[in-house]
C-alpha cells in the first residue's frame, strides 16, 4: 500500500513541476523533418505535432517558417519539440520531447504506441496516444518571460531596431467550430446530393461547410495529396480520398470510425 501511495505522490509532484515548467513558456518550434525520418514533414508527422501542440494552447511554428522577433532576437523563448522513435517489427513507439534552448528535457510524454500495419496511420496513431500525456498537465501559458535564460550575444558594433517593427504574431492551425459563416463567402452548386460539403481555402488547407452554412470539419494540409489532418470540433482524425471517395476517419473511444464524405472542391 505504503508503495502505491509513493508511486501516486511521485506521479502528483512530476505532473505539478511539469505544469509549472512548460507554463513558462508560449511558444514551441517544430522541426521540418524528424531524425528518424528520411524527408521534410514525412507521413504528416511534423504538421500533425504542430497542429497537436496548437491544439494544447502553445503557439507553433515550424523551424522553416520566418519567425517572430521575440523568438528570432531570443531562442530562449521557445521551446523544441523532438520524436523519438523506438518500434519493432509489430509496434510503432513514439515519444514527445520538449526541450528548452540548451537542450534540457522540460517534458517528456509517455510512449504512444499502435500495432497498425500502414506508416503513416500507425505514425499518426502512435503520437496522438503520446499526446495523452499533456492531458493531465493542463497547460497555460504564465506570461512569465524566463530571466534566468541565456540571451543572445549582440556585438557592440550592431544596433537593433525594434521600437516601430510590430512583432508577428503566430497563426494557429484553425480549429473546426460549428460557427455560421456568411452565406456569401459559401460557393453552394444547385443540384448537388443532400449532405454534400462545399470546400472553402483557408491559410493551411480547408475548412468543410454545409448548406446553413456552417463549418463541419477544418481540414489541414499534409506533404501528401489528398490527405488531410482533421479536426470537427470534437475529434481529431484523418480526411483521405480511397476509391476516388472522401473519408472521415477517427477513433471514438477506442473505436476506429470512418464516416463517407461528399466533398465538392
Amino acid at each position: 500500500m505504503k508503495r502505491y501511495i509513493l508511486l501516486f505522490l511521485l506521479f502528483l509532484s512530476f505532473s505539478v513541476y511539469a505544469q509549472n515548467t512548460i507554463n513558462n513558456y508560449k511558444y514551441v518550434v517544430v522541426p521540418e523533418k524528424f531524425s528518424f525520418l528520411k524527408q521534410n514533414d514525412q507521413y504528416g508527422l511534423n504538421s500533425l505535432t504542430k497542429a497537436l501542440l496548437a491544439e494544447k494552447g502553445f503557439t507553433v511554428y515550424l523551424d522553416n517558417n520566418e519567425l517572430p522577433s521575440e523568438i528570432a532576437n531570443n531562442k530562449c523563448q521557445a521551446l523544441n519539440a523532438e520524436v523519438l522513435e523506438k518500434s519493432s517489427m509489430f509496434t510503432t513507439s513514439l515519444t514527445l520531447l520538449l526541450k528548452d534552448c540548451q537542450g534540457n528535457i522540460v517534458f517528456k510524454t509517455k510512449e504512444g504506441k499502435s500495432r497498425e500495419k500502414e506508416y503513416r496511420v500507425s505514425y499518426n496513431l502512435a503520437l496522438r496516444d503520446a499526446f495523452t500525456s499533456l492531458d493531465a498537465v493542463q497547460y497555460a501559458y504564465n506570461g512569465k518571460n524566463n530571466e534566468q535564460q541565456v540571451q543572445p550575444t549582440v556585438a557592440a558594433t550592431t544596433t537593433i531596431t525594434t521600437a516601430n517593427t510590430p512583432a508577428k504574431t503566430a497563426i494557429a492551425p484553425p480549429q473546426a467550430t460549428a460557427s455560421m459563416v456568411s452565406a456569401k463567402t459559401v460557393q453552394m452548386q444547385p443540384n448537388q446530393p443532400a449532405g454534400t460539403l462545399y470546400a472553402q481555402v483557408i491559410a493551411n488547407g480547408y475548412q468543410l461547410i454545409d448548406t446553413t452554412p456552417k463549418i463541419v470539419l477544418t481540414l489541414l494540409k499534409t506533404s501528401v495529396q489528398d490527405y488531410f489532418i482533421a479536426n470537427n470540433g470534437t475529434s481529431n482524425g484523418i480526411v483521405l480520398k480511397k476509391n476516388n471517395e472522401w473519408f472521415f476517419e477517427y477513433y471514438q473511444d477506442g473505436k476506429l470510425t470512418s464516416e463517407k464524405l461528399m466533398v465538392k472542391f
